[in-house]
């Protein structure tokens, strides 16, 4: 039987969750030094309390020394004690949230790109920052006040009850009112808002990338002021979301300080018939009416881990939403025990070869055979969804694959994807340039390459005279390369693809972002620049591409 969507939702929050979490023999301590520091608190009052009003009976000094003598410890212990469990706590889920995002980009990578094909970049971007940085309030916003408010509650209500039942019992009675009410007005004002704080944030940005990105061209057709007014309306939506929240967080410490206030009126009343008859004493009278100040001060903290949880949880539910924890069956998984590949030139070997893209239905190719050997220049036509750039995708191993594919003679399923991808390399219709240098775009592809090496690559793809004439490689490229034309910036992604010295390239059309009347040309220059004896090249396109650049054609028809 299989889980229902729900159940499995639940269960990839949880595993979000438990990873967010420190190890406990790490964050242990932690609690355990709040509970001091919270604990040394309540003391602090209740003995403070009792010393003065003992000293206005102007007893021995030797009957106030052991007062006298805690109040010290517990001031300084109160201090010590929450700058080590601050220290600690910190510590912990620092470390842990470390982890985590070494676990969660370590989730990405097996299904990045095409695993992530209906992700939108606001929402990834969101996840990766703004939802991680959520999951630290687990242990120092949930667990730590949770585990503190209780444990010290439950201690000070049994000190209460050792010098007084009745106070004991109106302090319980005002912890558990003062909490359900502080729960209540908290569920009625703030919950809602929890929840949609973090989605609003993820649109928002998601907005303002699609908006700064696309500037230029929303102006140009006159779209700018529907993309903008969008942006401020989420923003309104996000900021009366988080006043909300901040509302309903000034409700909860006022019901707090209320039901405190109450709390101490209620232990005066039940108290008094016992200091008339003498089974309290004055000074344990005050101690006893001034102690619930102190401990509701401490449980005030549990309405606030509420929030914090419904936040973490929102965020939970978003990180496994957008980063599946599973590969999808449609790409490709590392074997156990990687193939190595022959070293002698390298043929790449397509029979019957059929893919689909995760969750689709039907195939995007079927039936494909190709053959690449070096020296090819290989040019793969059809119409637009034919399904070239999925031959592209399967090639360098993003896509898995139905049939025989052989690199050098090996199945590249034997193979570690990312050994494939060293010696196929992808040059993508839209290439991505870093908002960086043109160095810096050039050696993350190579980065033990000297200048004089990035120069003359840049001169084999004719960028030579254009990068001197820019001010050298250190010239910016500007943000996903907008400081660039489409045809400089499909130069500069071959100049990168060169440096690796892969012995197959593909280039999936190279043309698309080019002036019909300047496409030959630009086709021309960089089969020019890729084609070696010891190179092969696939060339991806929609239009045409003239018999003297290529050695074969391959036409494909879509999947049938």
């Amino acid at each position: 039987m299989t889980a229902s969507p729900l159940a499995a939702d639940r269960a990839a929050r949880r595993a979000v969750l438990r990873a967010a979490l420190p190890p406990l023999r790490a964050f242990a301590p932690a609690l355990a030094l709040g509970v001091l520091a919270s604990g040394s608190a309540v003391a602090l009052l209740a003995t403070s309390a009792w010393l003065i009003a003992r000293s206005a009976e102007q007893p021995p000094i030797l009957f106030l020394g052991f007062a006298i003598v805690g109040v010290r410890a517990f001031a300084l212990g109160r201090a010590v004690f929450r700058y080590l469990e601050r220290l600690v706590a910190h510590d912990a889920a620092f470390r842990a949230l470390s982890t985590l995002r070494v676990s969660i980009v370590s989730r990405l990578l097996p299904v990045a790109p095409d695993g992530l094909r209906g992700v939108r970049r606001g929402d990834l971007l969101t996840a990766l920052v703004r939802d991680v940085d959520a999951l630290q309030d687990l242990p120092l916003r949930v667990l730590q006040p949770l585990v503190t408010a209780l444990t010290v509650a439950g201690l000070s209500v049994v000190g209460v009850a050792w010098v007084s039942p009745a106070a004991a019992g109106v302090l319980l009675g005002g912890l558990l009112v003062t909490s359900a009410a502080a729960v209540a007005v908290l569920q009625g004002l703030s919950r809602d808002a929890d929840r949609r704080i973090a989605p609003l944030r993820a649109a928002l940005a998601d907005a303002v990338l699609e908006y700064l990105t696309l500037w230029e061209t929303l102006r140009a057709f006159g779209a700018d002021e529907v993309h903008r007014a969008r942006v401020v309306e989420l923003d309104a939506q996000l900021r009366r979301a988080q006043s909300r929240q901040s509302a309903a967080a000034g409700s909860v410490a006022a019901l707090v300080t209320l039901g405190g206030g109450l709390t101490l009126l209620a232990t005066l009343l039940v108290t008094e018939t016992a200091l008339v008859a003498g089974v309290v004493t004055g000074p344990q009278l005050v101690m006893l009416v001034l102690v619930p100040l102190a401990v509701l001060e401490v449980v005030a903290a549990l309405p606030g881990a509420l929030s914090a949880w419904w936040r973490v949880r929102a965020s939970a539910d978003r990180i496994a939403r957008v980063i599946p924890d599973a590969v999808p069956t449609e790409l490709p998984v590392p074997p156990a025990a990687p193939a190595t590949l022959p070293s002698e030139p390298l043929a790449v070997r397509l029979r019957g070869v059929s893919a689909h893209w995760p969750g689709a239905v039907d195939a995007a190719i079927s039936s494909v055979d190709l053959d690449l050997a070096a020296g090819d220049r290989l040019v793969v036509e059809g119409s637009s969804g034919a399904g070239k750039t999925t031959l592209a995708h399967v090639l360098v191993r993003f896509l898995d694959h139905e049939g025989d594919y052989t690199l050098g003679g090996v199945d590249v399923h034997d193979l570690h994807p990312d050994e494939v991808r060293r010696h196929i390399v992808l040059c993508e219709q839209s290439p991505h340039l870093f908002d960086e240098s043109i160095r810096q775009n050039l050696l993350f592809a190579h980065d033990t390459a000297t200048d004089a090496d990035l120069l003359a690559v840049l001169e084999r793809v004719g960028l030579g005279d254009w990068c001197r004439e820019r001010g050298g490689l250190d010239a910016p490229v500007g943000e996903r390369g907008r400081l660039v034309s489409g045809g400089e910036a499909q130069r500069i992604a071959l100049a990168r693809a060169l440096l690796t010295d892969a012995p197959v390239l593909v280039l999936d059309e190279p043309t698309a972002n080019v002036d019909p009347d300047r496409a030959e040309s630009l086709l021309e220059q960089l089969l020019g620049a890729a084609a070696s004896p010891d190179r092969a090249v696939l060339v991806i396109s929609h239009t045409p591409v003239p018999d003297r650049l290529v050695t074969a054609r391959l036409h494909l028809r879509g999947a049938r």
